[in-house]
């Protein structure tokens, strides 16, 4: 049976969804108004493995990841830019997609975005307000933290702890600091009219709205990066328990933070490493063993030299897969059996809270097999294994073997038996280029 690391209760606990065999999965998404860097990356892999891991073992999984696409970011981008804030999100959102396809993740089954529920987010401000649990300033409109009883139930703060994460540029009208911001008024960049002026809503509220619309009720699971447990997950179930009676979702899970040399990546610190710029000089996929070989809630400390470490590790799983692969096909041997005691191990490993680490040393005890293995039977099998899983985590290699390579793959071995060497590395070189000789 599956477990996972709750956030909400610190704890590992067995997994049951709400609904049998289905899951109801939400994602904080990003604000579109630059490319994404490599901490950026990392939820967006370990959820779509996640995704393809649940779907393997027979559940109907909806992921539902938001877009920020009203914020004080985009108003700062558009204005250096020169163009308008709905260009800025356009232009960032286009470039997520592509981004995200190119690291081999799917794209979520909803993106909402969050100008599309403006109307639905003054609604629930409203029935905040009636309940008193937020209030109306010139200002704007603010959240009582100190009316949820269990307000720091995630972050396991005591409330008058809470100021950790909280901007401290605050407005005068506020009843209390810790309050937050549910509805700004502003005459800056993109806003709506409202009963309380215009402006446009907080971020905390719009992914509680999208999440309220959505899912009309309690999720199976919310999840994100770490850095977001407080104040924006905290602030999310503050509201949806004041307006719903739940805390949206029975699982909180938190993706560990990327660093880099050893320092937090931030682009106010100015040392990100944006992915568009990664798989420039390496293969995505390489990056993405690197992401699924750390534990989902440890921390990364990324270098460029353990990337280049990654990168060999994964050229060194292409050879294995493709000299098994080349083998099996001039044999016709191909097999869709799987070998049950591997496939066993491999789910108890991600059984245990995704535990891909040791699911990458359970592949390399696989590659091992296929190299030491004879017979072609059996061999087809280990492969057929192999690439199940590689295909769960995201990580098979794409590579095709045409008729012409493999004919071309035995006149080498036909040349090699007849002594002639010269004409073997003639061949050879061609195989080389088309990468069937690298091995």
């Amino acid at each position: 049976m599956l477990h996972i690391y709750n956030s909400l209760t610190q704890s590992i606990e067995p997994f049951e969804s709400i609904k049998p065999k289905r899951v109801s999965m939400y994602i904080c998404g990003p604000t579109v108004y630059g490319d994404i860097h490599l901490g950026n990356a990392r939820p967006i892999i370990f959820f779509d493995v996640f995704k393809r891991y649940l779907s393997h073992q027979g559940y109907d999984v909806l992921l539902v990841s938001n877009i920020t696409d009203v914020d004080d970011k985009i108003i700062d981008k558009a204005k250096i830019e020169n163009i308008s804030e709905e260009e800025v999100s356009k232009t960032y959102l286009l470039r997520f997609i592509e981004m995200t396809q190119a690291l081999n993740s799917a794209l979520p089954d909803m993106m909402p975005k969050a100008t599309e529920y403006v109307h639905q987010m003054i609604d629930y401000i409203d029935e905040l307000i009636e309940k008193e649990y937020a209030y109306i300033r010139p200002s704007g409109v603010y959240f009582r933290v100190s009316k949820v009883a269990s307000y720091g139930i995630l972050s396991k703060q005591q409330i008058d702890e809470l100021s950790q994460g909280v901007r401290i540029t605050l407005e005068d009208d506020k009843e209390d600091p810790r309050d937050f911001s549910v509805w700004k008024n502003t005459e800056d960049g993109l806003r709506y009219p409202s009963p309380w002026g215009h402006g446009r809503p907080g971020w905390h509220t719009e992914c509680a709205v999208m999440n309220h619309e959505i899912f009309d009720g309690e999720i199976d699971i919310h999840g994100g990066g770490t850095d977001l447990k407080f104040p924006h997950h905290e602030n999310e179930i503050a509201q949806a328990c004041a307006h719903d009676h739940h805390q949206i979702a029975r699982y909180w899970m938190h993706v560990g933070r990327l660093d880099i040399n050893q320092t937090k990546m931030s682009k106010s610190l100015g040392n990100v490493e944006l992915v568009k710029d990664l798989i420039k000089a390496y293969d995505p996929l390489a990056f993405r063993l690197l992401m699924i070989a750390h534990h989902y809630r440890m921390p990364i400390n990324y270098s460029n030299d353990l990337m280049e470490q990654f990168s060999k590790e994964y050229d060194k799983i292409k050879r294995s897969l493709k000299k098994a692969f080349l083998t099996i096909s001039l044999s016709k041997a191909f097999s869709f059996e799987l070998d049950r005691s591997f496939m066993d191990t491999f789910y108890q490993l991600m059984d245990d809270d995704l535990n891909t680490p040791n699911v990458i040393t359970l592949i390399y005890d696989l590659l091992k097999a296929m190299n030491k293995e004879k017979d072609v039977n059996r061999l087809a099998v280990l492969y057929q294994t192999t690439k199940t899983i590689l295909d769960i985590l995201g990580i098979m290699p794409r590579y095709e073997l045409t008729d012409d390579t493999l004919s071309l793959y035995k006149a080498w071995e036909q040349a090699r038996s007849e002594k002639d060497y010269t004409r073997a590395d003639r061949i050879r070189e061609q195989l080389s280029q088309r990468g069937w000789m690298s091995f």
